[in-house]
């Protein structure tokens, strides 16, 4: 399987099945961050969690509604913010060394996509 690193305009996901301890990577243009497994698994849950529900609150929302939602695990915080097709996306590393970050607008498409895509890894 190896090491794999995707990037696109603003956002980084990288995954090393060799590594010790950190197998995850994410990022954006001037930031990045590795994370184990276990935090890796949960960001990629928690992004797809928020992805879904900003989508369903399409037809609860007025067009210039904007919305936040939070999701979180015992490792990672996630907040999702802006219109349902477009939102902002940040987190904060809950455990360990900690770290947080923050992806705008026109990066999180592409973030969504790569983690989806990471089972390739």
């Amino acid at each position: 399987m190896g090491r794999m690193l995707k990037t696109g305009s603003g956002w980084r996901v990288g995954w090393d099945e060799e590594a010790p301890e950190y197998k995850g990577l994410i990022g954006g243009d001037e930031w990045s961050i590795e994370l184990t497994a276990a935090e890796f698994d949960d960001f990629a849950r928690l992004v797809e969690q928020l992805s879904g529900t900003m989508h369903q609150m399409a037809s609860e929302l007025m067009d210039e509604e904007a919305i936040a939602c939070e999701a979180e695990s015992s490792l990672l915080w996630l907040e999702a913010e802006g219109f349902p097709q477009q939102f902002c996306l940040r987190f904060i590393l809950l455990s360990g060394r900690r770290g947080e970050g923050f992806w705008p607008v026109a990066a999180v498409p592409g973030l969504i996509q790569a983690v989806r895509l990471r089972q390739v890894f």
